[in-house]
């Protein structure tokens, strides 16, 4: 029987994890308990959203999160280390680039435990982001890299890293979009009750850089306002802590007077709300591939994105957010977007990492 430990720490790794669980539950070579390091609190994990998504609930909750990097990782190193001493497991499984995904891979490695890194290999090439820290040191200290796209895979060659330990094995998240497509159909009456119409711009903001910038958030709020003057529905979900920074820097009134402002929503909700959009505008790495997946065309609030591919087949843009003439961007779309492609795999990511995973063990 192979051993595994998942190691995850905010709700999208839970919905990325469960893609991957749900296969392992259906074999009987393989056993998974998951560790929770708490490292995001979300109103919206409650034991609906583990029912409703069908996503097992943590063997491990840690509750450690809201504290400095610093602080965070070196308490979930601690914690993770004592379970995986106790539990003995043959593999430690980690998601993305959170500080849950370095401290669960540091533990491994310092206990000689075979580490498997699903995601590996994306790059922002901007140091002063946490994430590109946390992904990158997971990397190079994991045995198994299992990366969901070709330039992935180049990233990884281009450091140094050997071939052998790379797998191309397409994106998790892919499998997720799919298998999430038509439960969130069951949400269909959200739409109504919003009485949000057929043709709106889904808009998600909550990244540091753009919410605790004044001059980046205030540009932001411009531009959406500039896109509601221009006749186009603009709906926000308006993200807690995005909300008391738009209030300290006085631009929450000018935001709520512009555009459709509503309360977070679930994720079969948000799945719903992204298939329905005529466009997504965001500074999430997760929702900007979700777009793609639904086939929808995306802007960016970022100078960056680790999703590259995106940018070259243009259904991705990046924003200047300072720039003004949001419109003229968004007419400029139909002329640059390729046609669709499943450039992230075929949905199948979890059963070819499941396989894999099972083949290093012997």
């Amino acid at each position: 029987m192979l051993n595994i430990i998942t190691i995850v720490g905010a709700r999208p790794q839970f919905i990325k994890a469960a893609t991957v669980s749900r296969v392992i539950k259906a074999r009987n070579d393989i056993s998974e308990k998951i560790i929770h390091t708490g490292q995001h609190y979300d109103g919206n994990m409650s034991d609906i959203f583990f029912d409703e998504l069908n996503i097992p609930t943590p063997d491990y909750n840690l509750g450690i999160g809201g504290s400095f990097h610093g602080q965070m990782t070196g308490q979930q190193l601690e914690k993770i280390e004592t379970i995986l001493l106790q539990e003995k497991p043959d593999i430690v499984l980690v998601y993305g680039d959170t500080n849950s995904t370095l401290a669960g891979a540091l533990a491994a490695v310092k206990l000689n435990i075979t580490l498997a890194h699903i995601e590996a290999g994306l790059r922002s090439f901007n140091k002063k982001m946490p994430e590109e820290i946390n992904r990158v040191i997971t990397d190079h200290i994991a045995d198994l890299l299992f990366s969901p796209t070709e330039t992935a895979v180049e990233n990884l060659i281009n450091e140094g890293i050997s071939r052998e330990q790379i797998i191309l094995s397409g994106d998790v998240m892919y499998d997720a979009a799919l298998y999430y497509a038509d439960k969130a159909e069951s949400k269909a009456d959200v739409l109504k009750q919003l009485n949000i119409g057929g043709n709106y711009i889904l808009v998600t903001l909550h990244r540091a850089e753009n919410t605790d910038n004044p001059d980046r958030l205030s540009a932001i709020v411009n531009g959406l306002a500039e896109l509601s003057a221009n006749k186009h529905s603009v709906v926000l979900p308006l993200h807690p802590r995005t909300r008391k920074k738009l209030s300290e820097f006085g631009l929450l009134e000018n935001l709520c007077g512009s555009v459709q402002v509503i309360d977070p929503v679930g994720y079969l909700e948000m799945v719903l709300l992204e298939k329905n959009a005529s466009l997504i505008i965001t500074d999430s790495g997760g929702v900007q591939k979700e777009a793609y997946f639904h086939k929808i065309p995306c802007i960016t609030l970022r100078d960056e994105t680790e999703w590259v591919e995106l940018l070259d087949i243009g259904w991705n843009k990046l924003c200047d957010v300072k720039q003004g003439r949001w419109d003229s961007l968004i007419t400029r779309f139909a002329e640059q977007m390729q046609p669709w492609e499943p450039i992230y795999g075929t949905g199948n990511a979890a059963h070819h990492i499941v396989s894999q995973l099972v083949e290093y063990a012997r």
